[in-house]
């Protein structure tokens, strides 16, 4: 983009790209069969206040170059900091030795020439802003400020923190691969505390963007944390049955969160994955459809090449309720006899496709049930499918909340509860890799505690 191509950060991915050259040309000298290199780094300013008083301020910069070296099938990594013609020789030279004593095997390797992006679109991820660490408090004191004074019941604060970050990708390797570019994250956020009787409770509100203009304002953070938290006061206990189960827009990311472990290359070659030889089965209702879509300006989760530097490609993740893809890096699809999808290091941009408006067509649709708004804990096997994690949220009849619930526990097994989604709603969550509405889940098992 033109209106920052004079950034300073311009000048130090071109100093990163010769550091990443200098290493693969040494590499090949010194007998390395192939090689690849990368180096993201990332400065920025991390601030926490709590009750308007500021708490930490923090001024951080990160990053080295990765060095990975093939020597035959064998294999070999080390890393450095230091960016030196020196350093970086030292660097490859201990990833050859490292090499020799590796095991020799045959799905080591760079990902393949025809599968890398050799000439990668500028997706617009980077907008920089020289914010002031006395502006961030500000945002900060603001966010905590306008929860406090929203009501009396909110009793205290748990902090409010800011982050400005803007930093670099830079990736090569021995096919004549080379690319880097820059990117921005910005994130304001508050949590506070309410009190009804001798009940207390805490919620938080937060906003992320790549630009400053994305961000929501101090005081909408501040107003949502507190509406979140009051809502949640005087919550009861629910008796243990089975019941419709609705997760919220900003939890139900986390149900995909899954299904990304569950047909990741790693867990299918171990045959590790309830998912195992699922592809072009139906593992969803047919009402879910899942598009990837790495291309979208400005996206959270946007790249026009995964780590390996292999092209990213819209995709069908899931139509219709069919596993059309898995997600695979060089070395998965090589074990597996596939071909690499773009997913060493994740996914870009999942939309999950609606089917109803909005979460109170969800509620209405669900009529009586519960509405999941926060999870607690980890007790989810990708290997088994088994779903079990502390809940708090909403108790539903005849489509209206009724009253707030707290101390339950939710089970269930996720081959299940993928086929019992029965509607998705149009309030779509942004914030994330996934981007999702409310979902509503025919039956699971709630406990009270």
């Amino acid at each position: 983009m033109a209106h920052s191509q004079q950034h300073p950060i311009y000048t130090q991915i071109d100093e990163v790209k010769q550091a990443v050259s200098e290493a693969l040309n040494h590499a090949k000298k010194l007998g390395a069969t192939s090689a690849e290199a990368s180096m993201s780094s990332t400065s920025g300013l991390s601030i926490c206040t709590r009750m308007g008083e500021v708490e930490t301020i923090e001024f951080n910069q990160d990053g080295g170059l990765g060095v990975c070296v093939y020597v035959g099938n064998h294999k070999g990594n080390a890393s450095t900091a230091d960016l030196s013609p020196k350093a970086i020789r030292t660097v490859v030279e201990k990833a050859i030795d490292i090499a020799k004593f590796t095991s020799d095997d045959p799905c080591n390797g760079v990902a393949d020439k025809a599968l890398l992006e050799m000439s990668p679109p500028d997706l617009d991820l980077f907008h920089p802003w020289e914010v002031t660490p006395e502006h961030g408090i500000e945002l900060c004191i603001e966010a905590e400020k306008a929860a406090l004074n929203a009501d009396e019941r909110i009793v205290n604060s748990d902090g409010a923190s800011f982050a400005s970050h803007q930093g670099l990708r830079v990736y090569g390797n021995s096919h004549g691969f080379l690319a880097g570019f820059p990117r921005s994250r910005y994130t304001l956020s508050t949590m506070v505390i309410g009190k009804d009787g001798g009940q207390m409770q805490r919620d938080s509100a937060f906003s992320v963007s790549r630009e400053r203009q994305g961000l929501k304002s101090a005081t909408e953070i501040g107003l949502e944390a507190a509406q979140s938290t009051l809502a949640k006061l005087n919550s009861q206990k629910l008796n243990t049955m089975r019941t419709p189960v609705i997760f919220r827009a900003d939890i139900a990311n986390s149900l995909f969160g899954h299904l990304v472990s569950a047909i990741g290359g790693g867990a299918l070659y171990r045959k590790s994955s309830f998912l195992l030889d699922k592809l072009g089965q139906q593992i969803f209702n047919p009402c879910v459809s899942i598009f990837e879509r790495p291309h979208l300006p400005k996206g959270l989760a946007s790249s026009p090449f995964d780590s390996e530097g292999v092209k990213t490609l819209d995709r069908e993740i899931i139509q219709g309720g069919e596993l059309r893809t898995y997600l695979l890096s060089s070395y998965a699809a090589r074990r597996l006899g596939m071909t690499a999808t773009g997913h060493a290091g994740g996914i870009h941009n999942w939309l999950v496709q609606q089917t109803h408006d909005d979460l109170n067509a969800l509620l209405k649709t669900m009529g009586t049930g519960l509405l999941v708004t926060e999870l607690m804990g980890q007790g989810v096997s990708t290997v088994t499918g088994d779903y079990s994690r502390g809940a708090s949220g909403f108790w539903v009849e005849n489509g209206q909340i009724q009253y707030p619930v707290s101390e339950i526990t939710i089970a269930g097994n996720l081959a299940d509860m993928f086929k019992g989604i029965q509607a998705i709603g149009g309030d779509i969550e942004y914030r994330g890799s996934v981007q999702t509405g409310s979902i509503l889940i025919d039956s699971m098992q709630v406990a009270g505690a």
